[in-house]
């Protein structure tokens, strides 16, 4: 239908040149709509039709203005129901429809009367009417503004608008639709077809579509995190891909004896087929079965009897240690012993009652330090650091109970969210009726720590139910859009005003400066990002956007990356002016406050990066010299010019990094005589610091 009606609008356009669409829809009998819809898809073609947008206004009765035309205004409507006698006023306002206006409006005009000598009595005041406003409503192009205004407020007509399109013909017109090719095939290459066709003009600037890829699961985001640390800190990653284990490895290498209650069918996952293994390094073996009977190694053991059938059964793994036994183990098999690093992320299986917090099924990261006359010194300042890189730094320990550490220690850290110290990990020192078995030397301890993956994982994403995180409740789009982090926005502190007032005395040298300066370019929006570290704040931003606020809007919003535990009050009020969350802003800075060392780093668009607080104020530079390049000169006055500028931003950024106190002689007021530039507000910036250091 489309085709035939749009092939029925070419042939008549053909024939008269121009028509309008409200014109045309009566002539071919069809829906206004349908003929607009028509000539949008007509448009689609390149330069084949040309239309013009007209709306037209009308007045129109309403409803209650119809009703006025058809039996007479409301107040002439009473007047006629008024006998010659009169009518009690109760019974006229029953008797005809909108009987209240029209008895205010007739008595308004002096057409009736209120005899109220008893009985409230309507009487006719005058022999005979006009009936004014329904001779206006029959003529509503002979009303006046003044008139069409007093009926519009009466509700008796409105203003419509009547949208309609002035059609012509387009430079390359034609009587039929020839489709447009979007592609360039081989087949149209080889035949020498695409010759003779034409081809729908390319969108360069249109945005790609998104590319139907996978997504990591919040999980896998933070293990990522959690093995990131443990490279960094030297360990090497052990094999975990044994789901299946033996108990002898699960339990009995691992000093755990054979009664010990997470034996237990209440606790573990036993599997029935295969139920049993028997490849065991048997010289190993029976050293394990006497420390566990007969003790050794200056241990009593367990002193009981010792069956290799419990050692058989197999389990699905309760904890990873089992590898990390199956790995000390190897590492003496191998000849002398070396200090080394493990750790392992992995899952686990236990037998609990699911809950809130517990699953049957969890990850277990695990860390293994094995080096000689180690002691619970060691233990406790690996864990401060392994957890500072987590942003966790306040640690608490207790001591505990393990089978096979000795001694033990269950980990705390104070969580901010919650206001309380929370249980994050287990930890101890492996026992030698462990570690001799083994073939170990005796002056080598072995610490080791754990911690589940989803607690920390839970934590940082805000979930109070682990069946959020897994499971079928699982909400896919937590998947897609959840960062690795949480960001927590910086809740506004305003200033005080001897704050505001300090900072107009310091930065007044700027003030009216460059008052005047026109526009010489379009600066297209920019969202930039900068990372930056609470330790090293980019206080130039603030200095930035102070100059720069009488030429562009600007917007900025301040966010805590979980890796900083508590900010500094003094960044609490950083950019406090410009957080007014501004969606017409031109330049809109995101400072995410994030442990990442003294360089800030800002992200571009395109994953592109610029670091050093000296490159991001270059950056920034060049931004506003392509829309104002007299406000910030730099590139736009020559090489000569540029190159001094770099000269002393290479300066600045020496005193940043060098910490030094190097003088800038400024050629008069400012650094580059009579232009203020970029490297005068990063030296007001240092002059700031020095300020507040001093203080």
């Amino acid at each position: 239908m489309t085709k035939e009606l749009t092939d029925k609008i070419l042939n008549y356009l053909d024939e008269h040149e121009e028509v309008n669409s409200l014109d045309l829809a009566e002539i071919l009998k069809e829906n206004h709509q349908k003929i607009v819809g028509a000539i949008k898809s007509l448009e689609t073609v390149g330069d084949l039709i040309t239309t013009k947008q007209i709306s037209d206004r009308k007045w129109e009765l309403t409803s209650e203005g119809q009703h006025i035309v058809n039996h007479g205004s409301h107040e002439a409507a009473v007047y006629k129901a008024v006998p010659d006698d009169g009518i009690p006023q109760s019974k006229i306002m029953q008797s005809i429809p909108f009987a209240k206006i029209g008895f205010s409006k007739a008595l308004t005009a002096g057409w009736i009367q209120i005899d109220k000598s008893s009985t409230p009595i309507i009487k006719k005041k005058v022999t005979s009417i006009t009936d004014v406003t329904q001779n206006d409503l029959k003529n509503l192009a002979n009303l006046t503004d003044r008139q069409r205004n007093d009926y519009k407020k009466r509700k008796l007509i409105q203003e419509i608008i009547i949208k309609s399109v002035q059609l012509g013909k387009g430079l390359n017109f034609s009587r039929k639709v020839e489709k447009l090719e979007t592609e360039l095939t081989a087949d149209l290459l080889m035949n020498g077809a695409w010759k003779d066709k034409k081809f729908k003009p390319y969108n360069f600037e249109a945005l790609g579509a998104a590319l139907e890829v996978g997504h990591l699961h919040p999980l896998l985001k933070v293990r990522t995190e959690f093995k990131k640390i443990f490279f960094e800190m030297g360990f090497t990653e052990m094999p975990t891909n044994n789901f299946v284990e033996s108990s002898f490895w699960n339990f009995d290498a691992l000093f755990q004896p054979q009664q010990h209650p997470a034996r237990d069918a209440h606790d573990t996952f036993f599997i029935s087929d295969p139920s049993c293994s028997t490849n065991f390094p048997m010289d190993y073996l029976e050293k394990v079965k006497k420390v566990h009977s007969e003790g050794g190694y200056g241990s009593l053991g367990y002193c009981y009897d010792w069956k290799i059938e419990e050692a058989q059964k197999n389990v699905l793994r309760t904890h990873t240690t089992a590898v990390s036994a199956r790995m000390l183990f190897k590492l003496m098999q191998e000849g002398d012993f070396k200090p080394v690093k493990y750790f392992s992320i992995d899952r686990v299986f236990r037998n609990e009652t699911l809950d809130a917090t517990h699953l049957a099924e969890f990850h277990q990261i695990e860390g293994v330090v094995a080096d000689y006359n180690l002691t619970l010194g060691d233990l406790i300042g690996i864990l401060y650091e392994f957890f500072k890189k987590l942003g966790i730094t306040q640690l608490r320990f207790k001591p505990a109970y393990n089978p096979y550490t000795e001694p033990s220690m269950e980990i705390f850290c104070y969580h901010d969210g919650l206001k309380k110290w929370i249980e994050i990990g287990n930890s101890g020192m492996f026992r030698p009726e462990m570690l001799l078995p083994m073939g170990l030397p005796e002056n080598v301890n072995v610490i080791a720590w754990g911690l589940s993956l989803e607690r920390p994982t839970m934590i940082k994403y805000g979930l109070n139910n682990i069946r959020d995180l897994v499971g079928p409740r699982v909400n896919m789009e937590m998947v897609y859009n959840n960062p690795i982090c949480r960001l927590n926005k910086i809740k506004r502190v305003p200033l005080q005003e001897k704050e505001v007032e300090d900072r107009k005395q310091q930065l007044s040298k700027y003030e009216n400066k460059s008052c005047g300066f026109k526009q010489s370019g379009k600066l297209e929006k920019q969202k930039l990002i900068i990372f930056c570290d609470p330790k090293h704040p980019i206080k130039f931003i603030e200095s930035f956007c102070y100059f720069i606020k009488p030429y562009i809007s600007i917007s900025v919003s301040s966010h805590v990356h979980s890796s900083v535990q508590q900010l500094p009050n003094d960044l609490l009020t950083f950019c406090s002016e410009y957080q007014n969350s501004n969606e017409n802003a031109v330049i809109y800075f995101t400072v995410i406050w994030k442990a990442i060392g003294i360089d800030p780093i800002m992200h571009l668009s395109g994953m592109h990066q610029i670091m050093g607080e000296v490159n991001i104020a270059r950056y920034i530079n060049r931004l506003i010299e392509n829309a104002y390049p007299d406000v910030l000169p730099y590139e736009s006055k020559g090489v000569l010019y540029a190159n001094e500028i770099d000269y002393y931003l290479e300066k600045i950024h020496s005193i940043l990094h060098a910490n030094t106190c190097n003088d800038i002689r400024k050629k008069s007021r400012y650094i580059m005589g009579e232009n203020i530039s970029i490297v005068d507000i990063l030296l007001e910036t240092l002059e700031r610091s020095k300020q507040r250091q001093h203080k």
